[in-house]
């Protein structure tokens, strides 16, 4: 629901913010007091485009903000992580329009596009009047409408299964079918790099262990000399110090013997005599295993030569070498045995294709079954609106794919074009006067019709519904009296599904408000403003009052309007 909705230097708007509530909130006003100002600027939140014009004059800039509670919103919240922006239970939609003619647009203050703007208010609002921003009149909400009121959601999730399966095969096979050429081209090439990578066979980490062993081996001589004067100093010499020091332990024994404070000095050098013996036996192992061989080093320096020659030819690392490696073999086999590939892949894509065709036509069925429920649903609320001789129809189509495509599915073993919600093709078609021919929705010239024909559609699709907000401007136009009692009627029950915001002049519907504004137009320092203030119940009742007799109030008008408000 949108909570507030703040309007600044606006037309002849100069500051105001309302606060709407849940249920149904009535807007009344007199002519040209700025009630369709108000649903001008509430279009810029859904993404309408706006001009300059709209700032008021001495002013600097135009600002239209809304805040909307979007806690149960899934795809609003889906929408602005993927646009990773800030997500809250509260969105703040805000649209800033210069006189110098740039338009800024934030979502919880961060700038965004106009069309992601747009995106967002398609998820939240619909907005019924003489206004672009409807879906009923988009066609393709059309399908997505029939669906909500047949509960597919199952048979959706099924189909969208098989349909992203065959996508990302499809995917693989044009892939496939591109590289082709360009592999049977690298072909000789790949399977002379492959044999001189493979001739060395590099391994990962090998050259950082062999240039490990090269310094090693190139310094054997130095390093034996070094470990022989050390082993012989500590244990081998006649003199060594290993020697000295048992000399010292023995002394020390001797001292523990007479005096026993000596025994903690004699157990540190027993530790200091085990440790260097440790020292002792380390360094002659390290002494053996010391290769003056010059053999190992010629194998050393001439494998480091041969993996620098590969990181030379093919990259700056074995692990790219290896890389390239895989890849170039992966690719060399996919060329070996690419016939075999691609009919394998083919196999896949048609088993895919009926799978598609198979659930799709099952969705198919199920959409003609609730097509005709529909039908007599949606013409008997428009007869009950005030459309006498209503013919609604659901047009649903199947279009035939072009046999150069590879882009279809199979429904009984024929070729279809589909999309994500299967091979059907739904647009609403309707005709309000008896004698003419149903035609789309988006031919319907009247305002106040399309507002009906929404609203009996909505009624009969509320607890379905993915918009939680309609928005409708002169849906009163042309009823009066009984008519006008039942639009309202439709329009409470609405309410109980969604949060309702209505313009009228009919006070049968302003009498049913459950939330009721009045707009006024008024002079001050030679300015006309616009303002609008949240009645109390007196003054609801004088606004209806007024709605019934004019600008003369009389006891008649208020008795009329207790009794519409339900309060005589």
């Amino acid at each position: 629901m949108i909570r507030s909705l703040l309007i600044k230097d606006y037309a002849l708007i100069e500051n105001i913010e309302i606060q709407f509530e849940k249920g149904l909130n009535i807007i009344t006003g007199e002519t040209g007091a700025g009630k369709s100002i108000l649903i001008d600027a509430m279009s810029l939140l859904l993404g309408e485009r706006a001009s300059s014009e709209v700032v008021r004059k001495g002013s600097e800039k135009s600002i239209v903000e809304g805040i909307f509670d979007v806690k149960g919103n899934k795809k609003v919240r889906e929408l602005l992580s993927a646009n990773e922006l800030e997500n809250s239970e509260e969105l703040i939609v805000r649209r800033e329009i210069s006189l110098k003619g740039t338009n800024r647009c934030f979502l919880n203050d961060t700038p965004v596009t106009l069309n992601l703007i747009k995106e967002v208010g398609n998820m939240l609002v619909d907005l019924h009047g003489q206004h672009e921003h409807q879906s009923l009149l988009r066609a393709e909400t059309h399908i997505e409408m029939l669906d909500d009121f047949a509960n597919l959601g199952d048979e959706l999730e099924r189909f969208r299964t098989a349909y992203n399966k065959l996508n990302a095969y499809l995917r693989e096979h044009k892939e496939l079918k591109e590289k082709e050429n360009l592999l049977l081209e690298k072909k000789e090439l790949y399977e002379f790099q492959i044999k001189e990578i493979d001739a060395v066979g590099p391994q990962q980490d090998e050259e950082e262990k062999l240039e490990e062993e090269l310094k090693i081996l190139e310094n054997s001589e130095k390093l034996l000399s070094i470990v022989s004067y050390i082993y012989e100093n500590l244990y081998d010499a006649e003199n060594s110090i290993q020697g000295r020091l048992a000399d010292v332990k023995n002394k020390l024994n001797e001292l523990s013997r007479i005096d026993k404070t000596f025994l903690e000095k004699l157990g540190e050098c027993e530790s200091a005599f085990a440790l260097l013996n440790e020292v002792s036996l380390s360094i002659r192992s390290y002494k053996d295993k010391i290769d003056l061989e010059p053999k190992r080093l010629d194998e050393v320096r001439e494998r480091l030569g041969a993996l620098s020659m590969l990181k030379k030819k093919y990259g700056g690392s074995l692990k790219t070498i290896i890389e390239h490696r895989n890849k170039i073999g992966k690719d060399y086999d996919l060329v070996e045995n690419f016939a075999e590939k691609v009919s394998e892949l083919e196999k896949k894509i048609n088993e895919v294709r009926k799978e598609c065709g198979s659930t799709a036509k099952k969705l198919s069925q199920k959409r003609k079954l609730f097509s005709a429920i529909v039908k007599k649903e949606i013409e008997e609320a428009l007869k009950y609106l005030g459309i006498t001789h209503p013919v609604f129809e659901v047009n649903l189509e199947n279009d035939k794919a072009d046999g150069a495509s590879e882009n279809y599915i199979l429904v009984d073993d024929k070729k279809y074009k589909f999309n994500e919600r299967g091979f059907d093709k739904i647009e609403f078609f309707v005709s309000t006067n008896i004698g003419e021919d149903p035609k789309p929705l988006i031919k319907v010239a009247s305002g106040g019709e399309v507002s009906r024909i929404m609203l009996a559609l909505k009624s009969i699709l509320a607890k379905s519904d993915r918009l939680p907000i309609l928005i409708f401007d002169e849906i009163d136009t042309g009823v009066s009296g009984r008519i006008a009692q039942k639009v309202g009627q439709a329009l409470k029950s609405l309410a109980s599904f969604h949060q309702i915001i209505a313009i009228t002049h009919l006070p049968q519907i302003a009498g049913l408000a459950e939330h009721h504004f009045s707009i006024v137009k008024k002079k001050i320092a030679e300015r006309v403003v616009s303002s609008i203030k949240k009645l109390n119940e007196l003054e609801r009742v004088n606004e209806v009052a007024k709605l019934i007799s004019g600008e003369k109030i009389t006891e008649a008008s208020l008795n009329g309007a207790r009794e519409l408000m339900g309060l005589s």
